[in-house]
């Protein structure tokens, strides 16, 4: 691996985030001036902004032959924000959430991990199946407008500390929130270019496929957004922000990115045997283990957090382990299979029953 391989990467990646910054925040202004509430401002624009990254570097891949690149970044984005991001986020303050969205979105999150297993038994993510994911993008932005107007107060008045429209909106200030918009949308297209070039180098410079690329250091980098906005929002105490940014993300990522990347390939996104065999399950198991944010009052506790960064970087190891082929692979299997993932599904069972028993006392 050279020098400029590296360097390539990083310059892609720091245009992406910068781009993602400059669009959001140009789109966010000059939606406000539109009349847009701040809470629709929050729940669309900015979840959907912060996923630019995603999409761009998902299509440029796919456009580049690199589907597994592709995939991984939408399944690994997917695994990556709830177990690092909300992992942290939960450790620097529990999060309790009253926003009703949140608690309709958990599930339509499952819903459409369960839906891309499907679609994706056959081997492919066909143009069909990508039309459906898109048409389900524009359904859910709809429904999510219209359940926004029974938001309580209280979650409107936090979204209005963090996107309030500004006091005065000139023609020149329009002129600038459409340059940012059009500064951050070139800035995304040629840092999608970069990075996917830079990690295509990385993956055969390191002997690691490009799923596995895609999976880790792709998904991480392009993750950076969300990263910053719900941490920030857990600083502040914005709770509900910290939670739906990275909800918010993962649908669109699977109804926009992947949707959109299957239908501009050629013949669809192939899947391959290990992301059908493991990492596809894996993203719907991370997604399930957010229903204690629909059962148990709406909480993350610290435990909890520290529990999803742990399996973070037990995921990681184990795909690094399995890439390289490492004489350890059969015993991290076993204990992962036999220890960890027994443990954990019996802890959230019980979590959810007592919880559950509690609401019926």
């Amino acid at each position: 691996m050279d020098g400029l391989t590296l360097a390539t990467s990083v310059a892609g990646l720091g245009l992406l985030v910068a781009g993602a910054e400059a669009l959001v925040r140009g789109a966010s202004r000059l939606a406000a001036a539109l009349g847009l509430s701040p809470l629709v401002i929050g729940l669309t624009v900015v979840a959907y902004g912060t996923s630019t990254p995603e999409l761009a570097v998902s299509v440029q891949a796919t456009w580049s032959g690199q589907a597994n690149i592709a995939l991984g970044n939408v399944v690994g984005s997917n695994i990556f924000n709830v177990l690092f991001i909300l992992g942290v986020s939960a450790l620097i303050t529990p999060l309790r959430v009253a926003q009703q969205l949140v608690r309709v979105d958990v599930p339509l999150m499952i819903g459409v991990s369960v839906a891309v297993l499907l679609m994706a038994w056959d081997g492919s993510v066909g143009h069909t199946d990508g039309f459906l994911l898109a048409i389900g993008l524009v359904a859910y932005t709809v429904f999510a407008i219209r359940l926004s107007r029974r938001e309580s107060q209280a979650v409107r008045d936090e979204y209005a500390a963090e996107y309030a429209p500004p006091t005065s909106e000139t023609a020149r200030r329009a002129t600038v929130d459409i340059g940012l918009i059009i500064a951050g949308l070139v800035a995304l297209v040629v840092g999608a270019r970069w990075l996917v070039a830079g990690a295509t180098m990385l993956a055969r410079a390191w002997g690691l496929s490009d799923l596995v690329i895609g999976l880790t250091i792709v998904a991480a980098g392009t993750s950076l957004p969300e990263v910053a906005t719900s941490i920030v929002a857990s600083l502040r105490g914005e709770r509900d922000i910290a939670v739906g940014n990275v909800v918010g993300s993962n649908i669109f990522n699977i109804l926009a990115v992947l949707g959109l990347s299957a239908l501009v390939a050629p013949r669809g996104l192939d899947v391959s045997t290990a992301a059908l065999g493991f990492d596809l399950p894996v993203m719907l198991a991370v997604a399930v283990a957010c229903l204690p944010i629909f059962f148990t009052g709406h909480t993350i506790a610290r435990w909890e957090g520290a529990l999803f960064l742990a399996y973070y970087v037990a995921y990681t190891g184990y795909l690094i382990v399995a890439a390289v082929e490492h004489d350890a692979l059969p015993v991290f299997g076993a204990v992962m299979t036999a220890f960890v993932l027994p443990l954990t599904l019996l802890t959230l069972a019980i979590v959810t029953v007592r919880a559950w028993r509690a609401r019926l006392a």
